[in-house]
This record gives structure tokens, sequence and C-alpha cells, in this order.
């Protein structure tokens, strides 16, 4: 088994933490698991991606070619980062933020960040909803193990509320 995740989005909104949680997660129940990022030079607001591949076995090209998840968190992250998604995967959107979805036969959309708001009152936790979203769909990593990792990474202050956002995101599908 070897899966590749692209999360992508603009800077500030988290989505290098997310990938960074979501992969350290893997390594805690003993999967092979490397994750690298890049973003535009205009760091906040500008074009951001993080990546991860997690495998059974030895990963012998820390690069995604060709995703198996999508994750889109803007219309010009969806429009810049899904043109190599596999056939088969899965495209996921923040519906409201991705106004024009691109034409891909597995599309998920969810309203991420309104989700973040309503639920927690800040948009700031949209990322870890999109990962609680993300462990639900991939089911690559265990609920459990990805609340132990949230709860080391992010400031003490946050531990409730990261926890909160992880569960709306977990539990935005059925």
């Amino acid at each position: 088994m070897m899966k590749q995740i692209r999360l992508s989005g603009s800077g500030g909104q988290g989505v290098i933490t997310a990938a960074i949680i979501f992969a350290e997660g893997a390594v805690v129940e003993g999967k092979q698991a490397v994750q690298s990022q890049s973003y535009g030079p205009e760091a906040r607001g500008g074009a951001s991606k993080a990546e991860v591949i997690i495998s059974n076995s030895f990963i012998y090209h820390p690069k995604v070619t060709h995703p198996d998840i999508v994750l889109a968190m803007t219309q010009k992250a969806a429009d810049k980062y899904y043109h190599d998604l596999s056939a088969e995967g899965l495209l996921v959107v923040d519906e409201e933020l991705v106004p024009h979805v691109p034409n891909h036969p597995n599309v998920i959309k969810v309203p991420i960040t309104r989700l973040a708001v309503e639920g927690l009152g800040k948009s700031l936790f949209a990322n870890v909803v999109a990962l609680g979203l993300l462990v639900k769909l991939s089911n690559l990593v265990q609920l459990e193990t990805i609340k132990e990792v949230v709860a080391r990474r992010v400031p003490p202050a946050t531990i409730e509320k990261n926890m909160e956002a992880l569960m709306i995101g977990y539990h935005a599908i059925d």
C-alpha cells in the first residue's frame, strides 16, 4: 500500500501543519511516511501546498507524482494542484472557497471553513477540520493517533478547540 496526498490552499491556512500532523500520525503507527511542502514567495496569501506519502514499505521517491487525494482549500489551489490527480483519485474541496470545481469524476464538497467558523468561531481551525475530513476519507491513520499528534503539535491553550475541529471534520461526511 502506498498513498499520495496533496493538501493545498493559500499561505496562512495551515495546510502545511495539517500535512505534518498527518504524516507524523502514520509514523507513530509504524508506517513509512514522507512530507514535503512549498509555497509562493508571497507566503501568507500565496499558493501553498504540502504533500504526504504513506506506505507500508520503504518510499524510494519522496515526491508526489499522481496523488490519490487532493484537498483544495481555495479556488487558486484547486486550479493549480489537481491536474495530476489520478483518475480514480479523490478531489476534496472547500465548497464555499472553490465555487468552480474542476472537472473530475470523484469530488467531495464540504464547507470546511464555514464549519470551523460556525463550530469554533474562527476560520483559524479550518486546517484541523480538513485534517479530520482527510483522516475519515483516507482511512490511512487512526483517529485516536491523530488526536495524540494534534495534542502534541498545537499550543496547549488550543488543544480543546483543535480536538473539536478534528471531530467536526471527521463527522462532516458519512
